[in-house]
């Protein structure tokens, strides 16, 4: 899942992105009101969290604004104050949760699959092409009765595809989805880990599934396809 984090204290929004990234998420940064509604509106986020206190305008008008652009990413707001009027006015302008700080990063990524959960058309309870299964909550995944470990990294990838089966997914499409913005987009990292995926999800099973379409990118095979 890709996720935005607005925050203005430098160290925490490090942590941050630092532990979203070793759940599988990647992650983009910003720490003002105004580059938190800029960056909601050009990208797709399956998720935000956002900070109360931000410089240019809080988190109480980022919210409000996404919300009156059309922007439906659920939104866990984050405050040092522990003021239910806050966490009112929070839920009054569209966000979806609110976590105090200091707060637990293991309660931060419960949070988020709690919101993952409670968004039916993002997340489904699994994703199957063929005898390819993969549950986003649960973060699980079976090729037939055999269950398969993943990496975080290669789990959000095989997510990808099974999101779009028969597609071709350009290096670029796959970089913007499984990556932060700041990655170095010249690397070979996609062709890296499509291999790495491809060790664990075809080899194993003689399968070819996850096909190279030369000059594009790659598509999981769809099983309707010829």
């Amino acid at each position: 899942m890709r996720v935005l984090v607005v925050e203005d204290e430098i160290r925490m929004a490090d942590i941050l992105k630092r532990a979203l990234g070793e759940e599988g998420h990647a992650v983009d940064v910003v720490h003002d009101g105004p580059g938190g509604v800029r960056m909601a509106s050009e990208n797709p986020y399956g998720a935000i969290v956002l900070d109360v206190m931000l410089p240019g305008f809080d988190g109480f008008e980022v919210c409000r604004r996404l919300r009156a652009a059309g922007i439906l990413s659920p939104v866990l707001m984050l405050t040092a104050r522990d003021d239910i009027g806050d966490r009112v006015r929070g839920l009054d302008v569209g966000a979806d949760g609110y976590l105090v700080k200091p707060f637990s990063l293991l309660e931060l990524a419960a949070r988020l699959r709690a919101l993952a959960r409670r968004d039916d058309r993002a997340r489904p309870v699994a994703l199957v092409e063929g005898d390819l299964k993969l549950e986003p909550v649960s973060k699980r995944v079976w090729r037939g009765t055999a269950e398969i470990e993943l990496s975080a990294k290669e789990f959000c990838l095989l997510e990808l595809f099974l999101r779009h089966p028969g597609a071709v997914l350009t290096r670029s499409q796959i970089l913007e989805a499984a990556w932060d913005i700041a990655y170095d987009g010249t690397s070979n990292v996609v062709d890296q880990y499509v291999n790495y995926l491809r060790r664990k999800i075809d080899t194993p099973f003689g399968r070819h599934d996850l096909e190279t379409v030369r000059g594009s990118g790659y598509r999981l095979r769809h099983r309707e396809m010829p």
